[in-house]
């Protein structure tokens, strides 16, 4: 180790940070900002997958009666691929902004983006799955909850990744009125 890659501080032994090239981790800048992108790219495609492959739109789905102001189908893929291109990218923001904050917020974050990804799997789950709109509906207010959770987390060292979250939030609350619309309809 050299003398101009160590901290000013003659008892520390950690390694400083080129501010172009290296982290403090001691790994390439443009390696580490690759791989947390490419690992938040892979659990929201994990995630968007689980809950697709629950999806079933088959005649019970096509039986019920739903509000007047519901989207057509086809609307739902764009919006949920925006809606996971904007959750993974707020991640990353998240997890790099986290990093030099201390202590470090990144742990907390990690769960509340895990609790989330259960949430929105779970809801899937009861309303085409089980083919349940009322537990749906019950679990509606978890997923709402956990993307508040988020914001509010994110928002105290990572302000862009909470707003990145904000359409997330608009569109679930606008499925928690469908879903609503759908029991209610269907009751």
């Amino acid at each position: 180790m050299t003398a101009s890659n160590t901290r000013s501080n003659p008892t520390s032994d950690t390694p400083s940070a080129s501010p172009v090239t290296d982290t403090p981790e001691g790994q390439p800048r443009a390696r580490r900002l690759g791989l947390d992108s490419l690992i938040a790219a892979l659990c929201v495609v994990a995630v968007a997958s689980a809950g697709g492959s629950l999806t079933r739109l088959d005649a019970w789905y096509f039986a019920l009666k739903q509000p007047w102001f519901k989207p057509p189908d086809w609307v739902f893929g764009p919006a949920w691929t925006t809606l996971f291109f904007l959750i993974a990218w707020a991640a990353v923001v998240g997890w790099r902004v986290g990093a030099a904050q201390s202590p470090s917020p990144r742990q907390t974050m990690l769960f509340l983006f895990g609790f989330n990804a259960l949430a929105n799997i779970a809801w899937s789950f009861l309303y085409f799955f089980l083919q349940r709109p009322d537990w749906a509906l019950a679990e509606v207010v978890v997923l709402w909850g956990s993307i508040v959770a988020l914001i509010l987390h994110l928002r105290r060292y990572a302000p862009r990744a909470a707003l990145l979250l904000v359409p997330y939030l608009l569109w679930v609350s606008f499925a928690a009125v469908l879903n609503f619309e759908a029991v209610r309809l269907n009751s």
